[in-house]
């Protein structure tokens, strides 16, 4: 049987039961990173450019446009300086609170999932591993029977079930390697993210505690 020319599918099957489980987790993976591809995409601003018309308008006590700016702009950015600009009048601690508070709900927002992405990257080598010496016990149960009724064992029977065993840790690595490799891009996306909040927030206080 040549490998290279079968199909997908019938790869899948030869795999045996594991490869279900492998699968979900493909199909997870793949759905956890659309999404927060195309969340990270929805937020993406240009964030000096957004600070610096915010700024104007606080210089000119332009309080509510500043305020209508922030909730047109659909980023965490906007809402954390914008919970620092309801506090202009009040001190720089109170400021930084209010600021403070509206990251605790914003970073969660921005880090949700990736846990379960990680998850994935770790257990889906696991599960092709399961796959192979669960396919391996069944070789040697093959061979334990064939040996107890006195049948030969060739080696085209014991290179046929390892080569199927071995599928499935070649499905697991599949699925792991580029799960791992994405984490990991969005992961470094979304802490260059949170500190261009932070340097935001850190330049609204400056400017409304002058």
């Amino acid at each position: 049987m040549d490998l290279y020319k079968m199909s997908l599918w019938e790869l899948f099957l030869k795999g045996g039961p594991v490869m279900w489980p492998i699968l979900l987790c493909s199909i997870f993976a793949l759905a956890i990173i659309l999404e927060k591809l195309w969340q990270l995409h929805k937020i993406k601003i240009d964030t000096q450019a957004f600070l610096n018309n915010i700024l104007d308008k606080m210089k000119h006590q332009q309080i509510k446009e500043a305020l209508q700016l922030c909730d047109t702009t659909k980023s965490p950015i906007a809402h954390i300086l914008k919970a620092g600009i309801l506090k202009h009048d009040r001190p720089r601690q109170q400021i930084k609170e209010s600021i403070e508070d509206a990251s605790l709900y914003e970073i969660p927002r921005l880090e949700s999932k990736l846990s379960i992405l990680a998850t994935i990257a770790h257990i889906s080598p696991l599960l092709g591993l399961l796959g192979t010496v669960t396919g391996m016990v069944r070789c040697f149960q093959m061979i334990e029977v064939k040996t107890s009724s006195f049948h030969p064992v060739s080696p085209g029977d014991l290179a046929g079930g390892i080569w199927e065993a071995l599928l499935t840790t070649v499905a697991g690595l599949v699925v792991a390697i580029p799960t791992f490799v994405v984490y990991n891009y969005l992961v470094n996306r979304i802490n260059n993210f949170i500190l261009e909040m932070e340097k935001a927030a850190t330049e609204l206080v400056n400017f409304l505690t002058e």
